[in-house]
């Protein structure tokens, strides 16, 4: 049955399945982000982020939050007025000094069920071109940023960001979840 519906779509029809993200979260790590979707939902009925994924060749650029467990792409939420494509520019800009040129491709939008959301959907952008335009510095919300080797990740880099990175590189089909 889908969730909370009367109607069942058979989801392998769909090409879809339920994916159950294992990012493991401190308590603190927890309440912050429940708290934060909590405020978000009494505000609005969904929350749309996006990330900004930015290549050099078979590199990508990855940060460390500081509030969250291992390596992401660049990103953040999208604020009233603004596209989601200017949003993930904006983020990619703020998190890591690269500024981001013309347009992106869109890779795909996602149903984010981390910490137990059902309302945050992610949408994802490509970059190849960007300029480098203010020097990274550690700060309250992002304490490293890099560029890894895609066949080199990090051992503790995101799932859902690895599996972005197999499937742009790999060219398939993006799956529906985070």
């Amino acid at each position: 049955m889908w969730p909370g519906s009367h109607f069942a779509p058979d989801l392998r029809l769909l090409g879809q399945q339920f994916m159950k993200d294992e990012t493991k979260l401190t308590p603190l790590q927890r309440l912050r982000t429940r708290a934060h979707l909590l405020l978000t939902a009494l505000r609005k009925r969904l929350t749309l982020g996006v990330r900004a994924v930015l290549l050099d060749g078979k590199k990508v650029l990855l940060v460390k939050h500081t509030y969250t467990p291992g390596w992401q792409f660049p990103g953040g939420g999208v604020e009233p007025g603004e596209t989601a494509e200017t949003a993930a520019g904006r983020e990619a800009l703020e998190e890591t000094g690269y500024a981001v040129d013309g347009r992106p491709v869109l890779h795909g939008l996602f149903l984010n069920r981390i910490a137990g959301g059902k309302r945050d959907h992610v949408a994802v952008y490509v970059w190849r071109d960007f300029r480098s335009q203010l020097e990274f510095a550690p700060n309250l919300e992002i304490a490293e940023c890099g560029w890894f080797d895609i066949d080199a990740l990090p051992a503790d880099v995101g799932k859902g960001t690895a599996r972005r990175i197999r499937e742009i590189f790999d060219k398939t089909r993006p799956d529906s979840e985070w």
